[in-house]
């Protein structure tokens, strides 16, 4: 017998046994995934607060932390600390202004100082009286230029996280726990262009079959790009960064909130970020033949 007649054999031996598997099993299974730092050292979690922009839409600083502190409340093994959400934003601007110009100020020369003698015999002129100082008031800062927008605008307030002595305070405030901060940008986001649906048809004889069709859209949606960054609170060194990214479309037809989309996207990150911290399980299933 040659490997070419041995072939077709096989392969009907293979069908008979399958046919004899009359039974499938599906079995549930769970993977663990270790965490990405070593979190074994602290007890207690403040999520601090978190540097927003994008839309005005939602208050990405404070949804975000109201989310992150309840799942840590039942998905982690640490103690989540209750405080008020750091406006965080506000803080680096303030630390980011620059000294005022008072030494330009004061290397103006004052009137009314004195003038060399003139030579004898030559009238003096009256003595000039010294002219009061107008304060000239510092003009604020416009309204538009404290608006985060996009990733760019976030750059000028990155200073704030490795500002060690900031973080360390906070710390100790709270009895040295992890802390949890960051930025959060979401932002509007539209797509036009060609996308491939499904679409039913039907024959002649009412058969119906499902085929690929392209056609030009117009969707809009949003992107949520949070970046988490952990932080010893004992010493006030960052321990960990992570920057996620997500976005969502939808028909340019349908009108959703834009508190709705944020949801929908940090569900799909939230899992990122546990697995910062905690060991997960990543269920699924296997098909057994008996």
């Amino acid at each position: 017998m040659n490997a070419r007649s041995a072939a077709p054999i096989v392969s009907l031996a293979l069908l008979a046994a399958l046919a004899a598997c009359t039974n499938f099993y599906e079995v549930a299974i769970e993977t663990p995934i270790s965490p990405k730092m070593d979190v074994s050292a602290f007890n207690r979690v403040l999520v601090a607060g978190f540097i927003a922009g994008g839309t005005d839409d939602v208050d990405a600083n404070l949804e975000t932390v109201r989310l992150l502190r309840s799942q840590l409340r039942s998905k982690s093994s640490m103690r989540v600390i209750e405080a008020e959400v750091l406006p965080l934003a506000e803080i680096a601007a303030e630390q980011s202004k620059t000294p005022s110009n008072a030494g330009d100020i004061a290397a103006v020369p004052q009137l009314g100082a004195a003038d060399p003698p003139l030579p004898q015999g030559q009238p003096q002129a009256p003595p000039q009286q010294a002219q009061p100082q107008l304060a000239v008031p510092q003009q604020p800062a416009p309204e538009h230029e404290n608006k985060i927008r996009t990733q760019k605008d976030l750059e000028k307030f990155q200073g704030i996280f490795s500002d060690v002595a900031f973080w360390k305070k906070i710390g100790e405030e709270y009895q040295n726990p992890l802390i949890v901060t960051g930025t959060v940008l979401f932002v509007p986001h539209q797509v036009n262009g060609f996308v491939t649906r499904n679409q039913e048809v039907y024959d002649n004889l009412g058969r119906r079959s499902v085929v690929p069709v392209r056609a030009y859209m117009e969707r809009k949606g949003f992107i949520l790009s949070p970046t988490f960054i952990f932080i010893d609170g004992r010493t006030g060194e960052t321990l960990y960064k992570e920057q996620v990214s997500q976005d969502v479309l939808y028909n340019s037809q349908q009108n959703t909130p834009a508190l709705s989309s944020y949801f929908e996207l940090m569900d799909q990150l939230i899992p990122s970020f546990l697995g910062t911290l905690s060991t997960q399980k990543i269920r699924g299933t296997r098909v057994l033949l008996r």
